[in-house]
């Protein structure tokens, strides 16, 4: 008997209990919210917001703002400096850094002991626990785990807390038992050079039985194509033999999945999205037939939705299918009524199960057309399709008007594969948003308040050399996808020389 045969067992009741996110999922979650309140009264923000009073959802609505991280930043720096029972019972001793707000660099969101556990590691546990019932032929623990992370520092220079990646966060707390089965070593994972460590990881992995890998799409490809280049192979599994799965997330992997399905030819190979962020763990796909993910709901996470098109934020039993929600969190890392940023629309209400339709600030809207990430997925999917291309990374945002009175969206993006012709891939995409987005259409009509959209292709390597610039090279960070500010673009656009 393998060594997965056995391991498999140790994730039968906590099936069962996921069987609950069927039927059950109105009293899983106000059993989280109950749970949060009655630990959470005695901190300064439970007695500041009448937790000890609260006996009910619109009790928890009436006396809690929505709050935006700029409202609790304050609390969280001097949770930084070292105070207790501010938004969460105790010290918190840990930071996830995450990208910025329009007033700051980064922001630092606590994760607390209780979070780690019950929030970010639970969201890891029932990956593999769902993967494993859906492969029933896995051999996952019979070799090893390439986890990509990125780095962390102290925090202020008190003992024992740090700031950094989550993904730094949870391999410096994780159990030794798991280092055994995992690559790179922690001191590899953990280095902040990501060109360094790119290199590192792919020399200590390349001569392990890797059968499961997970990180970041965009990072993760980059250490793959090193370790191919490495060792001079065409094709993964003649490096890992076994490999079977990618756990992913992060970003969206449409752009990615083609050069993934070229590198990795095995009839055996899987992919399995999961929706975890520095705030939390929220989502994973259970059934590798449907793209949208289950929306865990018995982690320390109770989650509201506010409607894009207006109207009132919503608890989860108060939701529509095919409608875009912004998400709001209570969490049990001092997180209340927090507004993460991401957009989500529900494809099924029972269960609850979602796709991520982009960001409440990663939009394109100068003009009326309401253009979103899920939009501009969809549509570069269908012209790559259409021409054979293959997109790496991109950016878009407006261009308001030109000396020519005219005005358009402005597209940088970096193939991996060109389309032969760059006009023609313009073209496709901007009928297929059309066709997307009734928004973008009516406004597109005759030419007369858009353009056609503007197709710039990017140099190699551009976005990782702009990131570099700002230092958020490797780890968790993103690009930027849609933005209605010129910011980003005119700086990668100065870079495109």
């Amino acid at each position: 008997m393998n060594l997965t045969s056995l391991v498999r067992h140790i994730f039968t009741s906590r099936m069962r209990e996921l069987e609950k996110h069927q039927t059950q999922g109105e009293q899983l979650q106000r059993r989280v919210l109950h749970h949060l309140l009655r630990v959470a009264k005695d901190t300064e923000y439970g007695r500041e917001h009448g937790f000890l009073t609260t006996k009910s959802y619109e009790d928890f609505v009436k006396f809690n703002p929505v709050n935006t991280y700029e409202e609790l930043k304050g609390q969280i720096d001097r949770m930084r400096h070292g105070e207790r029972d501010v938004l969460w019972p105790g010290r918190v001793k840990w930071y996830a850094k995450s990208s910025g707000t329009t007033n700051d660099k980064s922001k630092f969101i606590p994760v607390s002991s209780e979070g780690l556990q019950k929030i970010h590691y639970a969201g890891g546990y029932d990956s593999v626990a769902l993967y494993l019932r859906n492969n029933p032929k896995s051999r996952l623990f019979d070799g090893r785990a390439l986890i990509l992370g990125g780095s962390h520092a102290p925090n202020y220079n008190l003992p024992g807390s740090l700031v950094g990646d989550l993904s730094a966060i949870l391999i410096e707390n994780i159990n030794p038992l798991a280092n055994l089965v995992r690559v790179p070593k922690k001191e590899t994972a953990l280095l902040p050079d990501f060109e360094i460590k790119r290199e590192r990881i792919a020399r200590e992995a390349m001569t392990k039985n890797v059968t499961n890998i997970s990180g970041v799409p965009s990072w993760m490809l980059s250490v793959l194509n090193c370790m191919m280049e490495m060792t001079g192979k065409t094709h993964l599994e003649e490096v890992w033999p076994n490999i079977e799965v990618f756990f992913h997330g992060g970003v969206a992997f449409t752009p990615y999945r083609k050069q993934y399905e070229q590198l990795i030819t095995s009839p055996n190979m899987h992919y399995m999205e999961t929706y975890n962020a520095s705030e939390g763990f929220f989502g994973l796909q259970d059934d590798p037939a449907d793209k949208a993910m289950l929306l865990m709901l018995d982690y320390g996470v109770f989650y509201e939705f506010q409607p894009m098109d207006g109207g009132d934020i919503v608890p989860l039993w108060g939701v529509q299918k095919d409608k875009n929600y912004a998400m709001l969190i209570s969490t049990s890392c001092g997180l209340w009524r927090y507004m993460i940023g991401d957009t989500i629309r529900f494809t099924s209400t029972n269960p609850y199960k979602f796709v991520i339709s982009g960001r409440t600030k990663s939009f394109i809207n100068a003009f009326g057309e309401e253009l979103i990430v899920d939009n501009a997925e969809q549509g570069l999917a269908y012209a790559c399709e259409q021409t054979g291309a293959e997109v790496l990374e991109y950016t878009a945002a407006p261009v308001f008007m030109d000396a020519n009175a005219k005005c358009r969206h402005q597209w940088l993006v970096e193939f991996s594969k060109e389309p032969q012709d760059l006009a023609r891939f313009a073209q496709l995409l901007d009928e297929r948003l059309q066709q997307l987005n009734s928004d973008y259409e009516a406004k597109r009509y005759k030419n007369i308040t858009l353009q056609p959209l503007e197709m710039i292709k990017a140099r190699q390597g551009l976005f990782n050399d702009w990131l570099k610039l700002r230092g958020k090279l490797g780890g968790q960070n993103k690009v930027p996808r849609l933005s209605n500010e010129r910011e980003h673009i005119d700086q990668l656009l100065t870079l495109n020389k």
